[in-house]
C-alpha cells in the first residue's frame, strides 16, 4: 500500500504546559458530510455535553434514525435542518491532551462562496471531503482554489463514505491520485490523503477495523501533530496604530484625557507580525520618523517584548506625530508604501460593483476611498479559467483587479503577511463590507 504523503508535523506537544491552537475548516460538495465529520470528532472527543447528546437522540428520533444524527451539532440554522444542507459557518471548539481547535465547517453551494472564503482566511489547515462513490467533482477543485488562494496549503484529503463502496483500497488510491495531481497543479505540496467513515467513525478518532490495508494516521493522530499557523514573529515587525492613548497620573490613577502635556502617551493597537521588543528601534508611517520603544504594556504589566497577536501599548522614547491608521514597522524591512494595489477580491454584496463610485478600503486600522481601475479578469472557481475584462462583478465572483488609493497604505504581499496583505471594501453609504482581497 502507499501510504499518505508525509505531513509537516511537529513533535508531540504532550510535554508542553501552554497548548497550541489549530483552526481548521471543512469543505466539500453538498452531502459529503462535513457537518457529520464534525459532530463525529466531538463526539468520539468527548466534546459534547450531555443535555446536547440529549436533544439529538431526540431529535435523531423524530426523524425515524436509527443512529444519532451527529450533523445536528453544527447545522445550526432552522433553514440548514430543513435543507439538510449547511448554508452557514457554524464554528465549533473542542481540545484534546495536545491541542486545542476551532472548526470552520464551509457551505458546499457555489452560491455559498463568499462564505468559505470567509472561513478560509483565518484557517491554518482545510479538510476537503470527498463521496468515494462520486470521486473528485466541481466542487472539490473549487474549495481547494479557495483555500490555496487564501493561503491555506495544508490539506487533509478525507474520502468519506468508505462503507459505500465496501472499503475498496483501489477506490481509494484512485481517488488520491487524481486529486494529489491537482493539488499539484496549483503548487500545493502539503496533502495528507485518508480513507474515512464519518457516520461510523472509522479513522476519525479511532483506527478503522475495516480498513486495515491503511496504516496512516488516524485525523485525530493528524491534526494533533501538524504544524500550527506559521510563526508571525519571524516576519517583519507590524504594529497597526488603532488607538493613541494619553493619560496623567492623579493621586496614583491614570486619568485619560486629550490634554497634549500628559504624561504619558502611548499607541494601542495588536501586533500584525515581528516582534516588539524594547530599546529596539522602529520607525514610524506615514511619517518616516525613527524612535526607540521605550516600553511594551499588556494592561498593567509591563512586558521586555510582545509576540503577534498581543494587544499591546507601546511607549516610544521620543514624541511623534502618530494618529490612528498609521503603522510602526522594522526600520530595515520596510513594508511597500502603495497608492495602486493589484489583488483578488470576493464580492461579498448582493449589489453589483459599480466602477463608477468610489468605495473605502479598510487595511488594518487604516481606511482611505478607493477605485476600481481596472477588472483584470475573472476566475471561474469551477474550471479555473479567466475570463479577461469582465463587464460586471456580481456577489460570490473572484476577480483580479486594481484599485488606485486616495492616500497610501503599508502593505505586504499576502504570500508573505495575511494580515497587512488582507483588506476588506466597504460601502461608504451604508457601512456594509461588500469585498474581502488579498494582495498579489
Amino acid at each position: 500500500m502507499t501510504a499518505p504523503l508525509t505531513p509537516n508535523l511537529t513533535p508531540s506537544e504532550s510535554g508542553n504546559s501552554a497548548k497550541s491552537l489549530l483552526r481548521f475548516i471543512t469543505a466539500g460538495s453538498v452531502d459529503d458530510g462535513k457537518s457529520s465529520l464534525i459532530g463525529r470528532l466531538l463526539y468520539d472527543t468527548q466534546s459534547i455535553h450531555s443535555d446536547q447528546i440529549t436533544a439529538i437522540q431526540q431529535t435523531s428520533a423524530k426523524r425515524g434514525l436509527s443512529e444519532l444524527d451527529l450533523s445536528l451539532l453544527t447545522d445550526g440554522l432552522q433553514a440548514e435542518r430543513e435543507q439538510g444542507i449547511t448554508i452557514d459557518i457554524a464554528y465549533r471548539y473542542f481540545n484534546t491532551e495536545q491541542r486545542k481547535f476551532i472548526i470552520g465547517d464551509a457551505p458546499g453551494h457555489e452560491q455559498y462562496t463568499r462564505n468559505m472564503v470567509t472561513a478560509a482566511s483565518t484557517a491554518d489547515l482545510a479538510i476537503l471531503l470527498i463521496d468515494a462513490r462520486k470521486g473528485v467533482v466541481t466542487q472539490t477543485r473549487r474549495h481547494t482554489y479557495l483555500a490555496h488562494l487564501l493561503g491555506v496549503n495544508e490539506i487533509v484529503l478525507a474520502v468519506n463514505k468508505m462503507d459505500l463502496v465496501d472499503w475498496r483500497q483501489d477506490i481509494y488510491q484512485t481517488i488520491r491520485y487524481d486529486y494529489l495531481a491537482f493539488a499539484a497543479s496549483l503548487g500545493i505540496e502539503q496533502v495528507c490523503t485518508l480513507p474515512i467513515c464519518a457516520l461510523e467513525g472509522d479513522n476519525i478518532v479511532h483506527a478503522s477495523r475495516s480498513m486495515n490495508w491503511y496504516d496512516g494516521p488516524t485525523l485525530i493522530d493528524y491534526l494533533n501533530r501538524v504544524s500550527a499557523h506559521r510563526d508571525r514573529s519571524e516576519n517583519p515587525l507590524r504594529f497597526p496604530v488603532q488607538r493613541v492613548a494619553r493619560v496623567k497620573l492623579g493621586n496614583g490613577v491614570a486619568i485619560e484625557n486629550n490634554d497634549l502635556n500628559t504624561e504619558f502617551r502611548g499607541y494601542q493597537g495588536t501586533l500584525a507580525s515581528g516582534t516588539l521588543v524594547v530599546d529596539d528601534e522602529v520607525l514610524a508611517l506615514p511619517s518616516g520618523l525613527a524612535a526607540k520603544i521605550k516600553s511594551v504594556k499588556l494592561a498593567n504589566q509591563s512586558l521586555p517584548h510582545a509576540a503577534p497577536d498581543l494587544s499591546v501599548v507601546v511607549e516610544l522614547d521620543r514624541e511623534i506625530d502618530i494618529s490612528r491608521g498609521d503603522m510602526l514597522v522594522a526600520k530595515n524591512d520596510l513594508p511597500e508604501t502603495v497608492r495602486e494595489i493589484h489583488a483578488d477580491i470576493c464580492w461579498l454584496s448582493e449589489e453589483p460593483l459599480n466602477t463608477r463610485r468610489k468605495y473605502l478600503i479598510k487595511h488594518t486600522t487604516r481606511t482611505v476611498r478607493c477605485l476600481f481601475s481596472d477588472l483584470q479578469y475573472r476566475v471561474d472557481v469551477n474550471t479555473l479559467q479567466k475570463h479577461l475584462k469582465p463587464s460586471d462583478i456580481v456577489m460570490n465572483d473572484i476577480v483580479r483587479v486594481e484599485l488606485k488609493l486616495q492616500q497610501p497604505l503599508f502593505v505586504d504581499h499576502y504570500a508573505e503577511n495575511r494580515v497587512t496583505g488582507s483588506f476588506i471594501i466597504i460601502d461608504e453609504a451604508t457601512h456594509a463590507t461588500i469585498a474581502a482581497g488579498v494582495i498579489v
